[in-house]
């Protein structure tokens, strides 16, 4: 298909900050280079004929909507036509003026990472439609979505950012985090995929006060942003992950898988699956091979993972 229309937008990982995001936290988030497009191309029926692809160019998914009221004709998955369908509505919502015309349009969404890696396959589809729709991106993923929003704002980067949830606007801050100990940062799949409302649903219910945990999670967020050494951007991660565990009543996930691990090892985002940051001064084979030897296949470098800021 060659579209009339293309968006894009980027994946994302929260290096810090995890669900303390939601209740107003400072976080570095790090748009990646693996994202998701999104491609249009206008039709003379009055139909939404929708095909999403997988990052090996399967699809996944397909489905046919009426334009004029969405309503499902036919798809391969009801379940996630129903999310696309209240996606889209919401857009109409937000601007009536979207999918007013005659005609219809037919999409093609293509996937630039696993879908289990949890790199943000509904936050990159959001923004994406929201750049259709002309439409505020932060709404329609309150309004569908949920969560803090920091993946939106990752979506429409152009570098790492201080990202900050608020009633009024998402506060978005582009920074210059470019760690000079880089090549000894990586980036781990756990193999397997975590739902983060599961996260979130703990985090609300752990019933401590978390004003002061809110604004040490802030003050180490800054302080990753000025680390000027392995060791003390470790002894950061480290005292993150504490504070975290704390309040979630989750064990540390180097303690329940890495004990051994000659360095660090955080999560990211949800608690329990998805990706892990390893930092340790080893040579980068062997510290491939010790997580290799333990069944976790997808390791990346930190620089091959993450979107370079643009000026």
């Amino acid at each position: 298909m060659n579209p009339d229309f293309l968006f894009h937008s980027n994946g994302k990982l929260l290096l810090s900050a995890e669900y303390f995001v939601l209740d107003g936290a400072k976080a570095i988030g790090l748009p990646c280079r693996y994202g998701q497009s999104l491609g249009l191309k206008a039709i003379k029926e009055d139909l939404i004929e929708w095909q999403s692809l997988t990052h090996d160019h399967q699809v996944w998914f397909r489905a046919t909507y009426q334009r004029q009221d969405l309503k499902v004709i036919h798809s391969s998955d009801q379940k996630i036509a129903e999310v696309l369908q209240n996606i889209l509505l919401q857009a109409q919502i937000l601007n009536p003026d979207f999918l007013s015309q005659t005609g219809g349009f037919a999409g093609r969404t293509y996937l630039e990472f696993p879908r289990l890696w949890g790199l943000g396959s509904s936050s990159t589809l959001i923004n994406n439609i929201a750049q259709w729709a002309n439409v505020n991106p932060f709404k329609l993923s309150k309004l569908t979505l949920g969560g803090s929003g920091y993946d939106i704002a990752c979506a429409a980067a152009k570098g790492p950012i201080f990202y900050q949830n608020s009633p009024e606007a998402p506060k978005v801050e582009p920074i210059h985090f470019a760690p000079s100990f880089s090549e000894n940062l990586f980036f781990v799949y756990l193999e397997r995929k975590q739902n983060s409302r599961e996260g979130i649903k703990r985090y609300r219910a752990s019933g401590k006060e978390k004003e002061q945990s809110i604004k040490d999670i802030s003050q180490i967020s800054e302080a990753l942003l000025q680390s000027s050494s392995l060791e003390n951007f470790q002894d950061l991660l480290t005292a993150h992950e504490r504070i975290v565990s704390n309040t979630i009543g989750i064990p540390q996930v180097q303690e329940e898988l890495f004990k051994d691990f000659g360095g660090v090892v955080k999560s990211l985002g949800a608690w329990g699956g998805d990706f892990v940051l390893a930092a340790s001064a080893e040579e980068p084979s062997a510290i491939k091979n010790y997580f290799n030897k333990r069944g976790y296949q997808t390791f990346l470098e930190y620089n091959d993972m993450l979107l370079e800021a643009k000026e």
